[in-house]
């Protein structure tokens, strides 16, 4: 009974826990709902007043839109209403221009009208005239024939035969006078000119020499220079083909040599050598082989130079490189470089007072010697020779005359030609340009070098001593020692057939065999 009442008392509990378990969350969920319709309404208020102020902000933005494109469209219109209005004053000036115009024209057709009125009114009396003058010439030509008893035909070939004679008559005495005029005219011209180019170039004198001093730091270096037995001496003689003279003259050597290429080639050699030191025939094999480079960039450098002072351009560079050789030539006494550069100078100076192509002529007169660069390595005159390398080179056609043509082996036919020769003999002829003995001289030891090359086995020929002696070197497998003395007397003799000399000349021919090995 107990535990019943017990039950009981647990599911009546049970049941009113439940009723105020679903009592207190009815109740919370009620509150809840109120707060979350507050907050609803809460939200919808916000809502409500940002839609309501974005819709302000909205109208404010459509407003000043509407505004600015007022505004530029109303600046347009402005702006459109001033073009129209410029254009309309244009056209109305335009029209009143056109009308002022037509009116001119109106005017001037008018006048043209009256004109042609009057010029047909004169036609007619012009033809009136006219045939009023042929009857008086008809009249007075019958006339005429009457009394001349003559008719028209003949009487108009005796007068045009008469007036034949005449005007040749008249024109031979105006072409004579015109030819003297123009003769002594052309005199005086030509004289002008001519005094014109010498006196605005004045070259120096020239004064060649065939000689050249190397100083030496103390006497000692001459026996070294000598070397043992005479070998560096023999060595330095043999590589440059020059004469290197030691005397009593204190501290120099003197180098003696016609050809100048050679002398310097040994004056540099030798300079190196007594600065370094170390004298020997290697050594000095060396020193003259380096020598040679730097003469050889020399001569392009004052060919070069040449060009760039006489301002021609646009040369080929194997003819610069024969402008600077000209360097190391003299035509009796005078420098042929200096020279070339002179008669560029004047062919420019005589160009210009003709009205003739300044630069076309400078170019002529450096080119003209060209030839004498490898006239003792070319048969030929040095004037052809030249031009056939201006044409190799690809010089004009002009120019290659102009430099064939300055020593008459071709008849100048132009205008440059006659420029380059008279320019050529202005800067030979004029006082103390040049000096016909050292040409002399030098000629004579070109010639006694060419006969020694001339025969087979020579490797090469020197003439040293003043033309006195020649050193012929040839090749040891070539010629054995018995055919040197004979090449020695065969060479002597062709000198004694074909030259003329004073005194004697020394004939020495040197075979030398070399064995060389290096020690590794």
């Amino acid at each position: 009974m107990s535990i019943e009442i017990q039950w009981l008392g647990i599911g009546a509990a049970l049941v009113v826990g439940a009723f105020c378990g679903a009592f207190f969350r009815r109740k919370v969920a009620a509150t809840q709902l109120a707060e979350a319709r507050r907050m609803a309404d809460q939200i919808l208020s916000e809502a409500t007043k940002e839609a309501e102020i974005l819709r302000k902000e909205a109208e404010i933005q459509k407003k000043d839109a509407l505004l600015e494109a007022k505004t530029a469209w109303e600046q347009e219109a402005r702006e459109l209403r001033r073009e129209l209005q410029s254009q309309e004053k244009r056209l109305l000036q335009r029209e009143e221009n056109l009308d002022r115009k037509v009116a001119q024209v109106d005017a001037r057709d008018d006048e043209v009208g009256q004109r042609e009125k009057r010029l047909v009114q004169q036609e007619g009396r012009i033809r009136t005239l006219e045939k009023e003058v042929e009857g008086i010439v008809r009249q007075q030509r019958e006339r005429l024939e009457e009394l001349a008893g003559l008719g028209a035909e003949e009487a108009k070939k005796q007068l045009m035969e008469q007036m034949e004679s005449e005007a040749r008559h008249e024109s031979a005495k105006w072409i004579k006078q015109i030819e003297d005029e123009a003769k002594e005219t052309a005199d005086k011209k030509a004289q002008e000119i001519l005094a014109l180019a010498v006196q605005r170039y004045a070259g120096d004198f020239v004064a060649e020499s065939a000689v050249s001093v190397v100083p030496l730091p103390n006497d000692e270096m001459k026996g070294r220079i000598i070397g043992r037995e005479g070998r560096n001496i023999r060595a330095i003689e043999a590589a440059t083909g020059i004469d290197l003279i030691i005397d009593d003259t204190p501290e120099a050597v003197i180098i003696s040599g016609f050809n100048p290429v050679r002398r310097e080639v040994a004056r540099l050699a030798l300079e190196r050598l007594i600065g370094d030191g170390r004298i020997h025939p290697a050594r000095i094999e060396e020193m003259v082989s380096k020598a040679t480079q730097d003469v050889d960039n020399a001569i392009r450098e004052a060919g070069e130079q040449a060009t760039f002072d006489v301002g021609v351009h646009g040369i080929h560079p194997e003819i610069i490189k024969l402008i600077g050789r000209l360097r190391y030539r003299t035509s009796y006494g005078q420098n042929v470089l200096q020279h070339s550069i002179e008669v560029a100078f004047l062919c420019g100076i005589m160009a210009a007072e003709l009205g003739v192509n300044v630069k076309q002529a400078k170019r002529a007169g450096l080119l003209h010697d060209i030839g004498k660069a490898v006239d003792h390595e070319i048969e030929g005159s040095h004037a052809v020779i030249g031009a056939n390398l201006a044409r190799k080179y690809g010089e004009s056609a002009k120019i290659v005359h102009a430099l064939a043509a300055h020593h008459e082996d071709e008849k100048p036919s132009t205008v440059l030609a006659v420029l380059v020769q008279a320019a050529d003999a202005l800067s030979g002829a004029r006082p103390g340009a040049r000096r016909e003995m050292l040409e002399t001289y030098v000629k004579r030891l070109q010639d006694l070098e060419r006969i020694g090359t001339s025969f087979q086995g020579v490797t090469s020929c020197f003439a040293i001593q003043a033309g006195r002696e020649i050193r012929v070197m040839v090749a040891s497998e070539e010629v054995s020692d018995v055919q040197s003395h004979t090449l020695a007397k065969q060479i002597a003799r062709q000198i004694e057939e074909e030259m003329t000399y004073p005194g004697q000349i020394k004939i020495n021919v040197i075979r030398e065999t070399r064995a060389v090995e290096f020690a590794k």
